[in-house]
């Protein structure tokens, strides 16, 4: 299990594959804040509507200089299917070994109906241009969490939000 990455910490640098079969690297976004979000497994209810809260939020998220990166365990395929089902509009990248995922802290012990277990900890993860973390979130709940994230980052909520 990774170490928690706190403000100021460097990004860890990393490079995936995302759902179109392209190598998206944390480099890529240098010169811009990138919103690095962890989630447990596409199609699933909770991601489904993290996923989306995303989407929907990404106009102006960009407009305020964000980028948005999702990050699962999850396959390619798995990762093609869901982000055409949902129209998702930003990379989605697949961590198969969870390698990355363990480098910001955000795979390790979780519990879910009695039985503790190894996992994905849904996580949010804010780079700067610089690629230093400018905000690190850990066991965020999937709903309601792009909405905190703008409050958080002091952005102006998209209408109806």
């Amino acid at each position: 299990m990774g170490q928690r990455l706190a403000t100021g910490d460097t990004a860890p640098d990393f490079t995936l594959q995302d759902s179109t079969g392209q190598d998206v690297s944390l480099s890529d976004f240098r010169g811009r804040h990138v919103v690095v979000y962890f989630y447990p497994a596409a199609s699933t209810p909770g991601c489904t509507k993290e996923a989306c809260d995303f989407r929907d939020s990404l106009a102006s998220l960009k407009t305020a200089g964000y980028e948005v990166v999702g990050i699962s365990p999850d396959a390619l395929p798995k990762l093609v299917k869901f982000a055409e089902a949902e129209s998702l509009n930003f990379p989605l990248l697949s961590d198969a070994d969870h390698a990355v995922a363990e480098a910001y802290g955000a795979w390790g012990e979780k519990k879910n109906y009695g039985k503790t277990y190894e996992g994905l900890i849904r996580s949010t993860v804010v780079v700067d241009p610089e690629g230093k973390v400018a905000l690190a979130q850990y066991n965020v709940r999937a709903t309601g969490h792009v909405a905190k994230l703008h409050r958080d980052l002091g952005l102006v909520q998209p209408a109806g939000k």
